[in-house]
């Protein structure tokens, strides 16, 4: 469907892909991954014909179509919800508006005989063309992937002016699905859907008509919707086929293989120069000499991606509640003549962990921040039980941030004097590293303010956390840093999170908001689901043993002993290797000694066979000439055992094309 053909594109010295050969077909579904700043969205941009490659080609096939839906920055006004999205057909709406024309033409009994039959036959083929480009599905397709993304009934006749930042991409997502193009290039999709959006949008990519291109810091999502992962890094581009958990382990498996590689390249290039350094001036080796430096020259170096250091962190101390931690009772909250709940009772426990879900506007901020206390219900009663200590993390957290204060002074202030040593490492755990911690909040970017309040949120110590959509705008490895604090947290836990990997981890109740009332589903999110999409059957025992994609958190620490058990036999395997190797190293240096102290022999014997009138004595002659003979098959001995034990255990090094 379309290729890239040595392709190379950077921007001033920073090259992001070097002549890179990559290609897509239709119907694929492409997960492009990689750490921030390695060229995605640029990459995107480029397939969207947005950019131009700085060398090589992208050739695309005649008639392809490219969509490309930017992370944000798109605004619609001046029509109706309805109209913007119905836009997406406007060759067919043009075509329905000349039908309708030439109706109102053929109805007027005054037009002469052969015009009207000229009419009528022009008519007959707008028609078919209609019927044959489902131009009378039109108003079907629009209601479905609207009410899809979450739009209401309601809002079909509202100004998209009206609709705030996040709804605004909704409208943008809804038409360039209606669009059908080609090729659909997504950049991080799911960024302003929730949890019932996301849900429709995978099952909508699903059966999509193209190619799928996207980039998601969604792992659930991933799983659910890509074939294969496309890994950018090292200027190049990597392909792993399956899903976005396949890719994790096989990409783990590839980097211990690169590793292996880089290990053993190393060890060859260090003997070649042993060798060339030992031998560079010896008449008798210059055929070896001259034959490993061509080989060094034709190795190329085994580049290994930066490893991110892995941040693992817990909450400071604190200490524990009483055994209630927060009830609602009746509660009431209107604005206006909205009636967001209308007497919802909740009674949370120490321990618990609850995750609010419903669609956008159903009122889940609304119930955090009568939780936390930050806003009173109009009617009815809160409780706080004993010794609670809150923190809540609103959805605007990042915007009461102080903007005069660096990044290293916003966590150092307000923290425990014992958690200062922390701050370093857990600002590098979300990708605040170097001379980043020096920057003025001011100038941070809107994801950077929330990666900084979400940091900020774990050097304070609570026994209860709040926390509003605290995964907006954090990378899967930040994520997993908040993930694997709030999974070692032991007290209550109440969030909203529209990332399906997220809730599946922690959550073990659900709290469903909607039609002014608060439900609760005892369980994990998995259970919660099909429990609503299968009402009335009883849940399989699977599906309440554990999260689809998710281990539980005894799992999840079982499956880490394993692997650190398998580390720890790879370390031992490593180690006897490095012993092994060292032996190699004393053989042969030893070996090395040995045969210096034998050329240096024979150089004297040598000078001695050139000295004049050494024939003279005939007997005296033989024993220097015997002697000679015998030290250099001692050398070409020695030589054969060093150079086997050079080459022991060793891969040849990688070259040039190889």
């Amino acid at each position: 469907m379309i290729q890239l053909y040595n392709l190379s594109k950077g921007f001033g010295e920073h090259v992001l892909l070097e002549n890179v050969t990559w290609q897509i077909t239709g119907r694929e579904r492409v997960g492009l991954c990689g750490p921030n700043g390695a060229g995605k969205t640029t990459l995107l941009r480029m397939l969207a014909g947005l950019d131009e490659p700085d060398a090589g080609q992208i050739i695309r096939p005649g008639g392809l179509t490219a969509g490309y839906l930017p992370q944000d920055g798109l605004t619609h006004e001046g029509r109706t919800l309805l109209e913007e999205a119905s836009s997406a057909f406007q060759s067919l709406l043009d075509l329905k508006a000349e039908l309708h024309a030439l109706e109102a033409r053929l109805g007027d009994a005054s037009i002469p005989a052969d015009e009207h039959d000229r009419l009528l036959e022009r008519y007959s083929e707008c028609q078919d063309e209609f019927r044959r480009r489902d131009g009378y599905t039109i108003d079907l397709k629009v209601a479905t992937v609207l009410r899809g993304l979450g739009f209401s009934a309601d809002d079909a006749d509202q100004r998209t002016e009206t609709f705030s930042g996040g709804w605004q991409m909704r409208v943008a997502l809804a038409k360039l699905l209606l669009g059908s193009p080609g090729l659909l290039l997504l950049d991080e999709p799911t960024n302003h859907l929730d949890l019932d959006a996301r849900n429709w949008l995978e099952e909508y990519l699903a059966d999509y008509p193209g190619a799928v291109i996207v980039v998601s810091h969604d792992r659930y999502f991933l799983d659910a919707v890509v074939t294969r992962i496309t890994d950018i890094g090292l200027k190049t581009l990597t392909d792993y086929t399956g899903t976005y958990s396949e890719y994790l382990t096989e990409r783990a498996a590839r980097m211990e293989r690169l590793r292996e590689s880089k290990r053993r390249q190393d060890e060859d290039v260090a003997r070649m120069k042993q060798f060339i350094d030992r031998f560079r001036y010896q008449a008798t080796k210059a055929s070896q000499v001259q034959s490993r430096i061509k080989m060094f020259e034709k190795i190329v170096p085994i580049e290994i991606p930066a490893e991110r250091k892995r941040v693992h962190f817990s909450f400071p101390p604190c200490a524990k509640s009483g055994r209630l931690v927060i009830e609602l009772k009746d509660a009431v909250k209107a604005y206006g003549s909205k009636v967001v709940f209308k007497g919802v009772s909740l009674h949370l426990e120490r321990g618990d962990r609850v995750a609010l879900v419903g669609p956008n506007g159903a009122g889940k901020s609304t119930l955090m921040r009568m939780l936390s206390d930050v806003e009173a219900p109009d009617s009815g009663s809160r409780v706080d039980g004993h010794q609670v200590v809150m923190q809540y993390f609103a959805q605007d957290e990042a915007a009461r941030l102080d903007p005069a204060l660096t990044v290293y002074e916003t966590l150092a202030e307000g923290s425990p004097t014992d958690m200062v040593p922390a701050i370093r490492n857990i600002l590098g755990g979300f990708l605040f590293s170097g001379d980043d911690v020096y920057k003025k909040v001011a100038v941070l970017s809107g994801g950077e303010r929330t990666r900084l309040a979400v940091a900020r949120m774990l050097l304070r110590p609570a026994n209860t956390l709040m926390l509003d959509e605290p995964t907006n705008h954090l990378d899967i490895d930040s994520k997993d840093v908040l993930l694997e604090a709030l999974e070692d947290f032991g007290g209550t836990l109440v969030f909203v999170s529209h990332d399906r990997y997220f809730v599946d981890r922690l959550a073990t109740k659900i709290i469903e908001i909607g039609g002014g009332e608060a439900a609760l589903y005892p369980g994990n999110y998995e259970e919660y689901h099909w429990k609503k999409t299968h009402q009335g059957e009883p849940v399989p025992e699977d599906v309440a043993r554990s999260a689809a994609h998710a281990p539980s958190r005894a799992e999840a620490r079982e499956h880490a002993r394993h692997a650190d058990g398998e580390r720890r036999a790879s370390e031992a395997e490593r180690r006897r290797r490095q012993r092994a190797a060292d032996a190699r190293r004393r053989r042969v240096e030893d070996l090395e000694a040995r045969i210096g102290e034998r050329e240096q022999a024979i150089k004297a014997l040598e000078a001695s066979m050139a000295a004049p009138g050494l024939y003279d004595d005939h007997a005296a002659a033989r024993a220097i000439i015997d002697r000679h003979q015998a030290l250099m098959w001692e050398v070409g001995n020695l030589m054969n055992q060093w150079e086997a034990l050079q080459a022991a255990d060793a891969e040849p090094p990688l070259s040039k094309g190889s």
